[in-house]
C-alpha cells in the first residue's frame, strides 16, 4: 500500500498542525522525522525550500504548507467536523503579527530585538483571544476545531518560553483553552516520539 509522506519536526508548530489535521480526518500517513540540521535529500527534492511540513501524496504532488495540508486533509475527510466556522482571520492573526512577536520574544538574541517589546506585542493578541474564548472552552465552542489546532501550537510555544511569566498572566480563558487543548488525547498522539527518518528505513504511521 503506497500512502501519503509526510516530513515533519516534533516541536514545529506549523507541522503540529498538519500532523492534527491529518489524524482527524483519518488520512493514513507515512511520518518521516526530520532532523533540521541534516534534512533529508529527499525531502529538499520535493520541496527546495527546507521547511516543513511537507506533504507528497502518492500521485507526486506535493504540499509544503500547513494549511493547504489542513485544507486538503480535512476536505477529504472531517468526521469531528473541523472546518464549519474556521475562523480564517484568527489564523491569519497568528501567522501574522503574532508569530512575528513570538519569534522576536522567544529568539530575540538571533534577531537582536526587544524581548520585553514584543512579549507585550504578542499578549496583546491573546488578551483578544481572550475575549473571544468567553462561549466556550474552545474558538468553536465546546469542542476544538481547525482554528483552534491551527492556534494552539503557536500559543504553547509563546506560553513555553517563560512558563511562570505566563501562568501568573490574567488571561484564564486563555490558559484553560492552551491546558485543555494540549490535554487531548489527539494532540498526544500527534507529539510521540519518533527517531529521525533516514533513507531505507520502514515506514512509520502517523499516530
Amino acid at each position: 500500500m503506497t500512502w501519503p509522506v509526510l516530513y515533519s519536526f516534533r516541536r514545529c508548530p506549523y507541522a503540529m498542525r498538519a500532523r492534527l489535521a491529518l489524524l482527524v480526518s483519518e488520512t493514513p500517513c507515512a511520518l518521516r522525522e526530520v532532523r533540521l540540521a541534516a534534512k533529508p535529500a529527499a525531502m529538499l527534492r520535493a520541496s527546495p525550500k527546507g521547511t516543513v511540513p511537507v506533504l507528497v501524496l502518492p500521485d507526486g504532488r506535493v504540499m509544503a504548507e500547513s494549511l493547504e495540508i489542513m485544507d486538503w486533509a480535512l476536505a477529504r475527510h472531517d468526521p469531528w467536523h473541523w472546518r464549519p466556522g474556521t475562523r480564517r482571520d484568527l489564523i491569519a492573526r497568528n501567522d501574522g503579527p503574532f508569530k512575528y512577536h513570538l519569534d522576536r520574544y522567544k529568539y530575540a538574541t538571533r534577531y537582536q530585538s526587544d524581548a520585553l517589546h514584543h512579549r507585550g506585542e504578542a499578549l496583546q493578541i491573546l488578551h483578544e483571544l481572550e475575549v473571544m474564548l468567553h462561549p466556550g472552552p474552545f474558538l468553536h465552542g465546546a469542542r476544538p476545531g481547525m482554528t483552534d489546532a491551527a492556534i494552539a501550537p503557536f500559543v504553547r510555544q509563546f506560553a513555553a518560553t517563560d512558563p511562570d511569566w505566563f501562568a501568573a498572566c490574567p488571561l484564564p480563558r486563555v490558559q484553560g483553552w492552551l491546558g485543555a487543548f494540549v490535554a487531548l488525547p489527539l494532540f498526544e498522539r500527534v507529539m510521540e516520539r519518533v527517531a529521525p527518518w533516514r533513507e531505507g528505513d520502514a515506514p512509520v504511521l502517523l499516530g
